[in-house]
């Protein structure tokens, strides 16, 4: 009676009978979820047990549920409860409080590479967006005037602020999908279950809360979530319902309200999941092609050129296999063929520009009309450039420069690159195995593998007769000691892309040189003074 009071105040409409927008509650029992408990992360499980001794309410919930209810062991575990950020924090000894739109805490543990977050957010309140506040811009334009608003709008709709706490059911009614707004007590192995996700995920139905074109226009990632989670779950015979499909593709343009930054970060979740293959076959047949982001509808044109099919088959694979996985490498490879073009077309008329700023200024181009300032100057730029950067320099395997390549923090990122484009035929793949053994020699067989390249090199110059000069001696030939020469990246780039420059400096090297007169020694001044500074 009080819940219909509080609607009418605000303006809701009554639900119809046994309709309610907060669901009805159902406690599933082991026995019929047959959830195995050995498949939840010990972890997770201890954060539910510590607030649940500090008098709170917790769960585990979200896609691991999901997952565990269809037998697969979750990668990432949520924990819900009605203990706020503030209380969290306070049980933890490594917990940190983060994000501005929702306030989460991370919970931490272990250290470096095998350390493991668990995120833990508090239970928050349906609130009607119809009485929320409403800001003109969005979270960059309007950052003063969200800074003391606890629940905002934007012109269409669309949720910037609603960190507002309330109970469990009417978190449940927040969430997108029935199969994501479970919650499992480990403790119990109760599943608490308000809007039929266990008949859902039984019937394999991937269905939105509510009203589906409702939900997209307070949060249009949910158009990408819906796609993520069908490709993910499609190979499990899951299909999405009509009526949460229906709207997808008229609602696509909402997306254009929604940060860049944030739309980058769904894009990397859609193709590094472990399902990139089956989430751009998703988007070709949910019409979903082009319009989401601008460089998801290049991986999309681009997934089935060879290399780029490689890419994402080898990113699925890794994933599988539980490796880690870097966007830097993926993004790299469906935009080689740009930086290819772009290399090639600087060295030729008029331009004509030396091998390693061409490599360069493509490099920038690419990143300008691509990419943008997306990823910002940091670490993905900065790896994707190294990446393209090594891979001319694979083609010198003489002197220092193979030594010093394999040290290189990214020698590993770059050579899986050119292997791939030796698996795909761009280049040969003896110049793959042999960068593969090289990279796993000792220090005595590399040297013994730069001295026979350098032999099969020798024997392949030829060059022409020239006529006999009377001389007292030949001159000794400067070629070896050239090549042992360590020479910086943008020769070993030129000597890569161009060998005739190589060439032309060998036969100059032939070039009798001019004899010069010795300095009497009388002359001779101490070494290191003002007129000879060398010392010589």
């Amino acid at each position: 009676m009080i819940k219909n009071f509080i609607d009418k105040l605000l303006g809701k409409k009554p639900a119809a009978a046994g309709h309610s927008v907060f669901g009805k509650r159902r406690d599933v029992m082991a026995d019929e979820h047959k959830i195995d408990p050995a498949l939840v992360d010990d972890r997770a499980a201890t954060v539910v047990r510590t607030l649940k001794q500090a008098g709170f309410e917790a769960y585990i919930v979200g896609g691991a549920v999901r997952d565990l209810l269809v037998g697969l062991r979750p990668k990432d575990f949520d924990v819900a409860t009605n203990a706020t950020p503030e209380q969290v924090k306070g049980l933890f000894r490594r917990a940190f409080i983060i994000g501005r739109r929702f306030r989460i805490v991370h919970v931490v543990f272990g250290r470096g590479r095998e350390h493991e977050v668990i995120e833990v957010s508090t239970f928050r309140a349906y609130l009607d967006n119809a009485v929320a506040g409403q800001v003109s811009g969005n979270e960059r334009t309007s950052k003063n005037q969200l800074a003391s608003m606890t629940h905002a709008v934007d012109a269409s709709g669309r949720v910037l602020r609603d960190n507002v706490w309330g109970p469990q059911d009417q978190d449940a009614a927040r969430r997108d999908f029935t199969i994501n707004a479970m919650y499992y007590d480990p403790e119990t192995q109760v599943v608490v279950d308000y809007h039929g996700g266990i008949k859902d995920s039984t019937k394999r139905v991937l269905r939105m809360i509510g009203d589906p074109a409702q939900r997209y226009r307070e949060d249009p990632v949910r158009i990408i979530r819906a796609i993520r989670f069908s490709a993910k779950l499609k190979a499990l015979g899951f299909t999405i319902e009509p009526k949460t499909a229906a709207p997808l593709v008229p609602m696509k343009a909402l997306l254009a309200d929604v940060p860049q930054s944030r739309l980058f970060d769904e894009m990397l979740k859609l193709l590094q999941t472990g399902h990139s293959l089956a989430t751009i076959e998703q988007l070709l047949a949910l019409g979903l092609g082009k319009g989401i982001y601008p460089l998801l509808d290049l991986v999309v044109e681009r997934a089935e050129q060879p290399f780029v099919r490689a890419a994402l088959q080898d990113t699925d694979r890794r994933v599988g296999e539980g490796k880690p996985v870097a966007p830097s490498f993926l993004l790299a490879c469906v935009l080689w063929s740009d930086v290819r073009d772009g290399w090639s077309q600087r060295m030729v008329e008029p331009a004509r520009q030396p091998p390693f700023p061409a490599l360069q200024d493509a490099i920038d181009q690419v990143f300008s009309e691509r990419i943008g300032d997306v990823s910002g100057g940091g670490r993905l730029a900065s790896d994707m450039r190294e990446i393209w950067m090594m891979q001319p320099r694979f083609e010198k395997r003489v002197g220092s420069s193979a030594f010093s390549l394999v040290d290189q923090p990214r020698f590993r990122a770059a050579f899986d690159f050119m292997r791939l484009r030796a698996d795909t035929g761009e280049i040969e793949e003896v110049l793959a195995d042999w960068w593969q053994e090289f990279s796993m020699a000792n220090d005595a067989l590399r040297a013994d593998m730069v001295e026979q390249v350098r032999a099969e090199q020798g024997r392949k110059v030829t060059r022409a007769p020239r006529p006999a000069r009377n001389r007292p001696a030949q001159l000794p030939d400067t070629d070896s000691q050239d090549a042992d020469a360590p020479k910086s990246d943008a020769a070993d780039a030129a000597d890569a892309v161009d060998a005739a420059d190589a060439n032309d400096a060998s036969t100059a090297a032939d070039a009798p040189r001019k004899r010069r007169r010795r300095r009497r020694p009388g002359g001779a001044k101490p070494a290191g003074g003002a007129d000879n500074p060398s010392g010589q």
